[in-house]
């Protein structure tokens, strides 16, 4: 874990340190995600959030069966009704 300050203008503007960049890969302009949540504020970058996500949806899924297979199997069904 990494902790250094930042500095916040009148405007509201944090400039995330050189070195907190280089650790989340970001270079150059880049799109990030602000999270706030009991008291935190999180910093993410948007794939940082994707894998995030996709780990939480994940814990959900039945790897058993093919959800894929099933839609496709579905489909199939209503398309032979028509």
């Amino acid at each position: 874990m990494t902790v250094l300050g930042a500095h916040v203008d009148e405007q509201g503007r944090v400039v995330i340190p050189a070195a907190i960049r280089e650790q989340m890969g970001i270079e150059g302009p880049a799109e990030v995600l602000f999270r706030y949540e009991d008291g935190v504020l999180t910093v993410e970058t948007i794939e940082e959030a994707v894998v995030r996500i996709q780990r939480i949806v994940a814990s959900y899924v039945d790897t058993d069966r093919s959800l894929v297979d099933e839609l496709i199997a579905q489909r199939r069904a209503d398309a032979a009704t028509e």
